[in-house]
């Protein structure tokens, strides 16, 4: 994919990242897939961007002129899988926030095990991924769609309830390199990670909707 193509999905979000977004117009965007590995559906307040390299034409021909929601639909989505041969995994919130100076406050240990879960499905989706662990938790940090920095994170059973969860979503933001945003999404339905990404100043911006290829496809060379 060309540069061109991978820095104008990066503008758009990193306009969103400073709070300036498409115009809601109620008008879809479609752009090329960023890279072989992401492509998707990111939708904004009445403005939608769907990158894919289905085609463009017969993808925008099955969207209502009259219907925002559209997009992330199921009869939308469902098309999208059928030309692409991906899977969408979640509809999840997206969510931006601010670099933060400093070390973070909380003894953080990097780790290079790529056994645990979360660190594995970082791998599948991010690059240049890094991992820190405390005890009950783990936080991973790599680029994902577009070159953005992305986070994650996951609180062992035994230690929900006791602020850890907000902790490491605030560790995230000291560790971003390069003074850049940190984007995370997560299910909306995960309402104990959605609390805790908000009261570590992570800000709403949208709802996103990955294509992935399925578990253990193949990845097209080049």
């Amino acid at each position: 994919m060309t540069s061109g193509t991978s820095t104008r999905l990066a503008g758009i979000l990193a306009r969103a990242a400073r709070g300036t977004f498409p115009p809601p117009d109620g008008s879809v965007t479609f752009l090329p897939q960023p890279s072989e590995r992401d492509a998707g559906v990111i939708a904004f307040t009445a403005h939608t961007v769907v990158f894919t390299d289905a085609d463009h034409a017969e993808l925008a021909a099955l969207l209502p002129p009259d219907d925002l929601g559209a997009p992330l639909c199921p009869p939308f989505l469902s098309e999208l899988t059928a030309r692409t041969g991906r899977e969408v995994v979640n509809v999840d919130l997206l969510t931006v926030a601010d670099p933060l100076p400093g070390p973070p406050p909380l003894d953080l240990r990097e780790t290079k095990d790529r056994g645990h879960p979360r660190i594995l499905r970082a791998l599948r989706h991010r690059d240049e991924v890094r991992a820190w662990t405390v005890p009950g938790g783990t936080l991973v940090i790599g680029r994902g769609v577009a070159g953005r920095w992305e986070t994650a994170l996951e609180v062992d059973p035994a230690a929900r309830g006791k602020g850890l969860g907000r902790a490491l979503a605030a560790a995230a933001r000291h560790l971003v390199p390069g003074g850049a945003p940190l984007w995370a999404q997560v299910a909306p339905g995960n309402a104990a990670s959605v609390r805790a990404l908000l009261s570590a100043g992570f800000a709403p911006v949208g709802a996103e909707a990955l294509m992935v290829r399925p578990h253990g496809a193949a990845r097209t060379p080049g």
